[in-house]
C-alpha cells in the first residue's frame, strides 16, 4: 500500500491503539467485567477500526484527485475505490 509517510504514521499509531483497547477487552473478559462494560469497548474499537479504514480510504481519494488534476493515470480504479468505502459503510 503507498499511502503519504504522514497518513501511514496516523493508521499504525490507531491501530496500536485499537489493538491495545482489543488486549484490555480480553482481560476484562477473562475478568468477568459487566457486559455492558465489555459492550461499551467494544464498540469503541469498532468505531476507532472504522475510522482507521476511513483515513486509508480518503488518503488514497486524495492521491487519485490529485494524479487526475495533473493529468496521470489514479493510484487505483474509481470503482475499486468505490467498493472499498462501501466495504465501511
Amino acid at each position: 500500500m503507498q499511502i503519504d509517510e504522514s497518513c501511514r504514521k496516523d493508521v499504525v499509531n490507531r491501530l496500536r491503539r485499537i489493538q491495545g483497547q482489543v488486549n484490555g477487552i480480553i482481560t476484562m473478559i477473562e475478568e468477568g467485567r459487566d457486559c455492558t462494560d465489555v459492550m461499551v469497548q467494544v464498540a469503541a474499537v469498532s468505531r476507532a477500526v472504522d475510522r482507521a479504514g476511513f483515513k486509508i480510504i480518503s488518503a488514497e481519494l486524495q492521491a487519485c484527485a490529485a494524479a487526475q488534476r495533473d493529468g496521470q493515470e489514479p493510484p487505483m480504479p474509481m470503482e475499486q475505490l468505490e467498493k472499498l468505502f462501501l466495504a465501511l459503510a
